[in-house]
């Protein structure tokens, strides 16, 4: 069963360079979704996670340094890459299919909004 399910890694970063990191679980396998994705990405790796649905890591990265918003904040989490779920992924709820977060990238491809995200000072 591992081998129908894709886990999508993302991180968020603060300029302070404090990460926090995130996955979901995908249904569906395409060689192909990756190159896809990065087609898509500002920077090579970057996207606006609120744009595209995707559950923002900052609340749990405030957590996790112990301070809530600040100017080191910005719009921006990185993707990591996508790889074959493992069977201890499997635990994760289903976010969606691999397709479709390919089609979500490709529809914000060099659209990228940041005033989506509230860490961008407007």
């Amino acid at each position: 069963m591992e081998g129908q399910f894709t886990v999508f890694e993302y991180m968020y970063r603060d300029a302070g360079n404090f990460k926090t990191v995130g996955r979901l679980l995908l249904s569906g396998r395409d060689a192909n979704a990756e190159a896809a994705i990065r087609a898509c990405l500002e920077w090579s790796d970057q996207f606006v996670a609120e744009q595209i649905g995707v559950p923002t890591l900052c609340e749990g990265h405030w957590e996790s340094v112990g301070e809530g918003p600040s100017d080191l904040d910005h719009a921006f989490h990185d993707f990591r890459g996508l790889r074959r779920a493992k069977e201890e992924d499997l635990t994760l709820d289903v976010w969606g299919s691999l397709e479709s977060m390919v089609k979500r990238m490709q529809t914000a491809a060099r659209k990228w909004d940041v005033t989506l995200s509230p860490n961008c000072d407007p």
